[in-house]
């Protein structure tokens, strides 16, 4: 076969259709003429999609290659302006392109910002910000808040947004002429396209006020230092994000961007988490795991008693129930692994008392 439409596409020959969906609308996005793509390639990745998107042209090009009887279409209808669409959801040719617009309607609304029945005008939306908070190991486990001050784009607190003098009034745009709509036509290679916005004076109000703010002198947003409060929840996991709604960049016509705060948790030097348990290790003598003991050890939230009976054996683990990590309205235990701590010297007299147990069996 002289064209390996996968290849064109970059998938795999085992490739569902979603995977050959979405590697279509990357490169045709990329290729498109209409943003200064290469138009050849951009026919080729269209081309190798209409076969590779049906599943009898593909049934057909995997058996007979190139040749099958399903193949891309000789050039037939012109795209000769708006109206030479005829009807949206049916595919059609341009030249030798042929144009499923069920499948294209995601791509040509970013394209031509949307015209007719595929994309309409989006609403302006601010950009999202991140940012990483560190935190320690108790905090992440019971929950935190912090407060954090950023140099960002927020709406203007006296206009509230909208740039205008509200007790200016307001009166008809004048550059949409009240329609909130601004309608243009872009030649393509498909001949002419009319696309539709939302009017930049009036943000699709169709109405401006008559003075403009001034504080923000009608840009709406104004860049500054802004404090946040960050609610960091109970039993959060290192690398975990936190999603702030619209507290992101601010536009004006638009809503606002999200935030987006990544939490780092330090390490602690006694505790460490599995799940939804708090473990730690305790260290306790040889005459302690003989004879037993009574122990109480510093926890994240306040002592916690160890009481253990005679024989305790090497790498016992002690449970503490619900005092871990907080979990719908329930808790995780505590473990503690003891860990017996051999003398590494004796004294004459501990190797006598040693010997006695020895001769006793022990």
């Amino acid at each position: 076969m002289s064209k390996n439409y996968y290849e064109v596409l970059g998938v795999d020959k085992k490739a569902d259709k979603d995977t050959i969906k979405k590697a279509f609308y990357k490169l045709a996005n990329k290729y498109h003429p209409d943003k200064g793509g290469d138009e050849t390639k951009f026919k080729e990745v269209n081309e190798a999609y209409q076969v590779l998107s049906d599943e009898k042209k593909r049934k057909e090009y995997d058996i007979y290659g190139e040749t099958f009887t399903g193949g891309p279409r000789p050039g037939g209808n012109s795209a000769g302006g708006f109206g030479g669409f005829g009807g949206f959801g049916q595919a059609q040719d341009f030249g030798n392109i042929n144009i499923d617009f069920d499948d294209l309607g995601d791509i040509f609304g970013d394209i031509f910002g949307g015209f007719g029945g595929f994309g309409g005008t989006r609403e302006k939306r601010g950009r999202d910000i991140s940012m990483d908070i560190e935190i320690n190991f108790k905090e992440s486990i019971f929950g935190t808040e912090r407060n954090v001050v950023i140099n960002k784009t927020s709406k203007c607190s006296t206009c509230h947004g909208s740039g205008g003098k509200e007790s200016s009034g307001k009166v008809t745009c004048s550059k949409c002429n009240g329609n909130g709509r601004i309608y243009e036509t872009k030649k393509t290679f498909m001949g002419s396209v009319q696309t539709v916005r939302n009017c930049d004076e009036c943000d699709g109000v169709g109405q401006v006020y008559k003075e403009k703010c001034s504080d923000c002198k009608g840009a709406g947003v104004r860049s500054g230092r802004t404090e946040i409060n960050i609610a960091i929840p109970a039993g959060i996991n290192d690398g975990e994000m936190i999603k702030i709604t619209e507290q992101g960049e601010a536009v004006k016509g638009g809503v606002s961007g999200d935030m987006f705060v990544k939490i780092r948790v330090a390490k602690d030097k006694v505790w460490s988490r599995a799940g939804n348990d708090l473990v730690a290790e305790h260290k306790i003598k040889l005459t302690d795991a003989l004879l037993g003991f009574d122990h109480t050890i510093e926890g994240l939230d306040g002592a916690i008693d160890i009481n253990m009976k005679e024989g305790v054996t090497i790498g016992e683990i002690v449970r503490v129930s619900g005092r871990g990590v907080p979990y719908q309205r329930k808790r995780g235990d505590v473990l503690i692994k003891l860990i017996i701590e051999l003398p590494k010297k004796l004294s004459k007299q501990s190797k006598k008392l040693i010997e006695e147990l020895k001769t006793e069996g022990l």
